[in-house]
């Protein structure tokens, strides 16, 4: 059933007064007497409350799974968990070096009074609430960024007596050292980054040797809380912490600006709200994930995952998909996710798989499927900005014109997906399918020095070739500039189809025989529309097979009555939710929006904790939406954004 034409529209009087107030502020912290709801003096939309459960208090028997972050920040919070209560908000946590810098760097407590418990605590689009009280007074913690180094804590008492409240911190990196400069704490940590901590100067502060003690009778203020990975970033920020801490209503004011403007930017006015809720947790993902430039890293970008430290760099086609959402919520991190990775564009044209903060980490071995032209028409389409077209034209010809130089053995104009070093191991990497069943017998043949293929023709790989090249031609029409590129795409939708079975599939270079092996590769000639409809009508005996495509979260990445399917098998079972999303895509470009709608629903009620407060993650289980591998992961996330925005049009 189509939930748009079943009566769930909600009146865009209501929807804007909603997400006009999702975030609180500017009158200060009111009390938060429930975990789903935050009280406002407006309507507020209460289904964004609680958006993830990231509740955690750090210790040694336990592993956090996720953290509150934004601002592009390299530090991450989380509130305490009800049963083992830290009157204070957790961290900061180095996601650059994934340790605890304290278990909470602000502590309260009322002198002379019991010890607070857990009240309430709420992570919401952009902010963090946590509530303590002791029977006698309730304290109210707000934290928000003000930008990528600094966050602002708010501190308020509720009652009608305000005792004198003692902050400290707990849990400090053992081997900390603590120094005061005015009203700022200094704490050098044994791994060289820092934590600063300002006070407003009407707060009586003390520092020893392992901690600092600040108190105050104030019923409401401020404490910025900075994070810094060496003395030189600490020289360049500590100051700019002092002006947000000064300007602390303004950084809370601009907070709820900037995210009303993104929620404002994806939600729509006729979509239920649990449907805006999985939109809405997909950005929270986005933004949480999003990180500024820092060492060999030289744009702002995005990490697949800020949870799993083997994810904090920057990936090829997985900045490609996280671009295109973005480019209509924060077009300039668009556009310098796009330029991270054309950073290290090899000399002949190649991307790199993945590039990090310390560039000794970098992969090039192998690239990533070429998905950058769709990127960068996403980002013109928002902004029709022919400057950065113009920027980034040469560079996209160059790596477009490296996939037929370095992976295309035979030269016939069909590709191969390969690797730098003749692996194996690589040459599916670059694929980005990495254990594929595709590519179970495969072997490598070379190409040149340092050029390897596949000894099989990829379906995917030459229909996104196919969809570049189209773009590439209007981007050289809109910047008037000749356009001379052979077009050997002509013929791929012809070339992989296997008219015998009705499906798209790989050929091998030796004899062109196909690979018989039904995966989600066959899906990209529909998202990319260079299928015939012909094609499409064939194909959709298999892809509406529930003992095939049509599963209980549709589209795996391959046929579930393969006896090779695994349900936990990473590429081998499992959704992925690019791979659905282009499905799902595909039949709408060929007029089935209907069905598209049907299977849309189907990810969105069925995915486990998807609607609730558990994050989206990098796979799930295509036969019961269990949640699989990362959590908060980036490119689940984009495409659960693009679902959402096609649904029921």
């Amino acid at each position: 059933m189509n939930l748009i034409k079943s009566g769930s529209r909600k009146s865009q009087i209501m929807k804007k007064f909603k997400y006009i107030c999702i975030l609180t502020l500017l009158a200060g912290f009111i009390s938060c007497k429930s975990d789903e709801k935050v009280q406002t003096s407006h309507n507020t939309r209460e289904h964004l409350n609680q958006i993830i459960d990231i509740s955690y208090t750090p210790s040694e028997s336990s592993r956090c799974i996720g953290w509150f972050v934004d601002q592009g920040s390299w530090m991450g919070f989380t509130p305490a968990q009800k049963d083992n209560w830290v009157n204070g908000v957790c961290g900061p946590y180095s996601l650059d070096s994934r340790l605890w810098l304290a278990k909470s760097a602000v502590t309260i407590e009322a002198k002379a009074q019991p010890s607070f418990q857990a009240d309430s605590v709420n992570y919401y689009p952009g902010g963090l609430f946590i509530q303590g009280s002791n029977g006698k007074v309730a304290v109210s913690q707000r934290l928000v960024f003000a930008d990528a180094t600094t966050a602002i804590l708010h501190i308020k008492t509720d009652g009608k007596s305000t005792p004198e409240l003692i902050l400290k911190g707990d849990g400090w990196m053992p081997g900390s050292t603590f120094s005061k400069d005015r009203d700022k704490v200094i704490v050098n940590h044994p791994n060289g980054e820092i934590t600063t901590l300002c006070f407003n100067p009407e707060i009586k502060l003390e520092v020893e040797s392992d901690n600092y003690k600040a108190i105050t009778d104030k019923q409401s203020f401020y404490v910025a809380i900075s994070y810094f990975v060496n003395h030189k970033e600490k020289l360049a920020g500590i100051q700019k912490a002092q002006i947000h801490l000064e300007d602390a209503e303004l950084v809370f004011a601009d907070n709820v600006k900037r995210w009303n403007k993104y929620l404002d930017t994806i939600l729509r006015d006729d979509m239920p709200d649990k449907y805006d809720r999985v939109a809405a947790k997909s950005l929270v993902t986005l933004i949480s994930n999003w990180k500024v430039s820092r060492g060999g890293l030289l744009h702002e970008g995005m990490v697949p995952s800020h949870a799993v430290g083997y994810f904090m760099g920057y990936w090829a086609w997985d900045t490609w998909k996280f671009a295109v959402p973005l480019a209509k919520v924060t077009p300039e991190l668009a556009k310098n996710m796009i330029r991270s990775m054309f950073d290290y564009q090899l000399e002949d044209g190649m991307i790199i798989d993945c590039i990090y903060a310390d560039s000794s980490e970098n992969n090039a071995r192998d690239s990533k499927p070429p998905l950058a032209g769709w990127a960068i028409a996403e980002v013109f389409k928002q902004t029709n900005d022919t400057a950065f077209l113009k920027e980034m034209y040469p560079q996209l010809l160059s790596y477009h014109q490296w996939w037929y130089e370095k992976r295309d053995h035979d030269k016939n104009g069909i590709c191969e997906f390969g690797s730098t070093d003749g692996t194996v191991e690589a040459a599916a990497w670059e694929s980005g399918m990495d254990n594929a069943i595709r590519f179970d017998n495969s072997k490598m043949v070379q190409n040149g020095p340092d050029a390897w293929s596949f000894d099989q023709e990829s379906v995917d790989l030459n229909a996104y070739l196919a969809y570049e090249y189209r773009l590439l031609k209007e981007f050289a029409s809109i910047l008037n500039v000749p356009f001379v590129e052979k077009n050997y795409t002509a013929e791929v939708a012809q070339y992989f189809f296997d008219y015998d079975t009705g499906f798209y599939y790989d050929r091998k270079l030796s004899d062109k025989s196909f690979i018989k092996e039904q995966g989600s590769e066959a899906y990209i000639p529909f998202w990319t529309s260079i299928a015939t409809k012909d094609q499409m009508n064939r194909a959709m005996v298999h892809l509406t097979d529930t003992t095939k495509f049509s599963t209980y979260i549709p589209f795996p990445t391959i046929a579930a009555d393969n006896p090779k399917y695994m349900s936990r098998g990473y590429w081998r079972g499992p959704i992925w939710l690019d791979q659905t999303y282009f499905a799902i895509k595909g039949l709408r470009n060929y007029g089935y929006n209907d069905l598209a709608d049907k299977y849309t629903e189907q990810v969105f009620e069925r995915l486990n904790g998807l609607i609730g407060d558990q994050p989206i993650h990098e796979n799930y289980d295509s036969h019961t939406g269990e949640r699989l591998k990362a959590p908060h992961f980036s490119w689940s996330s984009s495409h659960l954004l693009l679902l959402y925005e096609e649904y029921g049009k």
